[in-house]
């Protein structure tokens, strides 16, 4: 079977991002022909060489659009742009594939995808990882009203003429089927994780990394992640002055770029509980998050955010490291139901220090909970569960 992917961002484990369809693909490709329309994007900021750049079997079309997190919105929406004419070409040049897999974000991703499956008269399958066009209208990137509309209408128009959708979280979903989709006609498959490379967050490699760090002997929590307008540093900032106050011993990791990095730097220098460490490719981050007593998967009070599926989140989780969300969505119900990390309020710095206060002066309770978070990490977390998932979803899609 010929399987045609667009994706504007295609990533590896020597990337510092999650590499969720880098998993997936190296699964389906194995037994169908795949051909990966995406960019370059990624590629040239691999931090390591141990991976391939593709899984093997898999067919590459990739334009030269330059992105970043420092970006406009003007100048990411003419990224999107670009990506879209370069995609509907391709996708109209190649073999006709027998199913097409948009994956969005951006949008435009999944639209030119859907755009290219009606002109070639095939199906195809719409991988939602973000809510758009809430996401950016919610965080203010697209103020005007009618150009709101015209976005919700276009996504609408995409989940009705989809063959099949699939979310990464139970709270996409049920945005899915309150604008009226069928619950047959949507799936969820987690973003999940990938437990080879989390195996190898070995204790000598913990205890190898604590000491290169310094770390020995002290409390550590880590915030793995974008430093961006929706991830609420300013609040975790707030909550390391306060718990150094009263706690000196504690560090506080900070891994990740973006736009509050300035401001992150400005606060280490006062505060000796604040440490940056710069980006990590994937496959070492599991050993940063397994040396940490804790993790924190912030974002700001917004409602679209609680449907998020943040690698950070399954990757903790998997090596054992409990964690505090701060969104009432999904994540909140799923550590409270598996005991396997707990919920502080989004924008609450005193609230925050003072639970983590709480639990670093109960290690047992927290070591008992990175355990279960473990368990139910390798029951349901594991990309190549997922990835069988993921092929059955096309093949049945294709008919």
């Amino acid at each position: 079977m010929r399987i045609a992917v667009f994706s504007q961002y295609h990533t590896n484990p020597d990337c510092p991002a999650t590499s969720r369809h880098y998993s997936l693909l190296q699964h389906i490709a194995r037994r169908h022909e795949v051909t990966l329309i995406t960019t370059t994007t990624w590629e040239q900021q691999r931090l390591t060489h141990n991976y391939p750049w593709l899984p093997e079997g898999v067919r590459m079309l990739a334009a030269d659009i330059p992105y970043h997190n420092h970006m406009g919105v003007a100048a990411r929406g003419w990224s999107f742009l670009k990506y879209l004419g370069y995609a509907w070409r391709q996708g109209l040049r190649m073999a006709r594939p027998d199913v097409i897999w948009g994956i969005s974000t951006p949008l435009s991703a999944a639209w030119v995808a859907g755009q290219v499956a009606r002109q070639r008269r095939v199906p195809w399958v719409f991988e939602v990882q973000d809510l758009w066009p809430t996401f950016p209208i919610e965080m203010g990137a697209v103020r005007n009203r009618v150009a709101q509309l015209q976005l919700y209408a276009a996504e609408r128009r995409l989940y009705e003429q989809a063959r099949h959708i699939v979310t990464l979280s139970p709270g996409m979903t049920d945005y899915v089927h309150g604008l009226g989709i069928a619950p047959a006609k949507v799936s969820t498959i987690l973003n999940g994780t990938d437990l080879d490379q989390a195996a190898a967050a070995t204790p000598a490699a913990v205890a190898t990394l604590r000491q290169q760090q310094g770390l020995e002997g002290r409390p550590v929590v880590l915030y793995a992640g974008t430093f961006g307008r929706a991830n609420d540093i300013p609040t975790l900032m707030q909550a390391a002055e306060t718990l150094y106050r009263q706690r000196p011993e504690v560090v506080w990791l900070f891994m990740g770029l973006g736009y509050y990095e300035p401001l992150l730097r400005e606060a280490a220098t006062r505060c000796p509980a604040i440490r940056l460490v710069p980006p990590q490719p994937r496959h070492a981050v599991f050993t940063w998050l397994a040396a940490a007593d804790v993790s924190v998967v912030s974002f700001i009070n917004k409602p679209v955010l609680d449907t998020n599926s943040p690698a950070k989140f399954y990757d903790s989780l998997a090596v054992g490291t409990p964690v505090v969300v701060t969104n009432p969505g999904w994540t909140k119900q799923f550590v409270e139901e598996h005991h396997c990390g707990w919920y502080v309020p989004a924008e609450q710095p005193q609230l925050l220090a003072e639970q983590l206060a709480r639990l670093l002066a109960a290690p047992a309770q927290m070591q008992a909970a990175g355990q279960r978070g473990q368990a139910v990490a390798q029951q349901q977390f594991d990309r190549q569960q997922l990835a069988v998932r993921m092929q059955l979803i096309l093949e049945q899609a294709a008919g």
